[in-house]
């Protein structure tokens, strides 16, 4: 950001709250990868508004009351035009109250669902009713689960989601063990010698970044891979890789997005990153592409809006928007962002698309 006192007339300033250390760390470096090269892509052409853009990454990773101080100063300064991110939902919940709606706060990671957000947090990420739930009924279908298992991190997301899950269940009672575990937990017997879990046909993992990693390397070790499935929504290429291939074994991952280069939009995309980054860049994963999207519907809201006062965007949303982004129309029901929705089976450290799930 420039230096407190110099006017941003002359750009855009986005706040972008990624985590740099803890379980979600692992996906930083895919994310600020994703993140320059939509700047760089919007600034070669009209900017937003006529106005370059510029990003200030805060560490999204450290105790939500952390983040939120921050951004609430950096909002203080009135020189923060906007904010976007991948990050905990307990951490945006505590950033949305700090903004008090001054600013457009573009949320791109999968969420609980719930109706009570401030105005101007738009939800690009999914919702547990376009992703996680159809992913376990899916699994109902195709597969004959029939009882479940939930491990999740103690925070509302998690929480949440498995509240959708159980709610949509014929018999609530299928869920047979369910235990939420401290972020950054490294060992997971609790949980995998319990003997309810011997009763469950799958599990479902609600945790983040690296701690689905851990958990899948436990869970392999345990030799349960192979007689129970396990579903996620918080799976990436990353988190593959860090687990191995071995623990990635009857992994399912439900996401809007997984990146596909046997499809023209995919093929570009990755062209594009590999050309700005080289071969060794850190992985273009579907984290990674939703903080990419946030960037370039952010812009497609200001060209559309005319603005990004709160209040014009919000009435562009209300008015049934539609954008145009890289990735193709968009458009919200209310504060959520409408999308497809995908089931694909972890195939080594990289994803096959078995379906289309909502």
């Amino acid at each position: 950001m420039p230096a407190l006192g110099e006017s941003p007339e002359g750009t855009i300033e986005i706040l972008n709250i990624v985590p740099l250390q803890g379980p979600g760390g692992i996906v930083a470096p895919s994310c600020e990868a994703a993140i320059s090269l939509a700047v760089e892509e919007i600034n070669q052409g009209a900017g937003i508004l006529g106005r370059e853009i510029r990003t200030t990454n805060i560490d999204g990773g450290r105790p939500p009351h952390e983040v939120a101080a921050e951004v609430s100063a950096l909002l203080a300064t009135g020189m923060v035009h906007a904010i976007t991110g991948w990050h905990t939902s307990a951490v945006r919940r505590a950033v949305a109250r700090a903004g008090a709606s001054r600013v457009p706060y573009l949320y791109a990671t999968s969420h609980e669902g719930l109706t009570d957000e401030l105005p101007g947090v738009l939800m690009l990420g999914e919702h547990p009713a376009g992703q996680t739930v159809p992913a376990v009924h899916w699994l109902e279908r195709e597969y004959g689960v029939r009882r479940w298992a939930i491990i999740g991190n103690d925070y509302i997301w998690p929480r949440q989601s498995a509240k959708a899950i159980r709610d949509s269940l014929a018999d609530p009672a299928a869920i047979v063990l369910e235990q939420f575990v401290p972020l950054g937990l490294p060992d997971f017997s609790g949980f995998l010698t319990h003997p309810a879990l011997d009763l469950a046909d799958a599990v479902v993992i609600l945790m983040v970044g690296a701690d689905v990693s851990r958990f899948n390397q436990q869970f392999a070790a345990t030799g349960r891979a192979a007689a129970q499935l396990r579903v996620s929504p918080a799976a990436d290429e990353n988190v593959l890789l860090a687990a191995g291939p071995e623990a990635n074994r009857n992994l399912y991952v439900a996401s809007s997005f997984f990146l596909d280069d046997s499809t023209p939009d995919g093929r570009d995309r990755l062209t594009r990153y590999r050309r700005r980054y080289g071969a060794f860049a850190p992985a273009l994963t579907s984290f990674s592409n939703a903080t990419y999207d946030a960037i370039h519907t952010l812009g497609a809201l200001a060209r559309t809006a005319g603005s990004l006062e709160v209040p014009a965007v919000l009435d562009a949303v209300d008015q049934g928007v539609v954008l145009e982004t890289p990735g193709g129309l968009r458009s919200f029901r209310g504060n959520q962002a409408i999308q497809n929705g995908y089931l694909a089976r972890a195939d080594g450290v990289g994803f096959d698309i078995v379906d289309r799930i909502a």
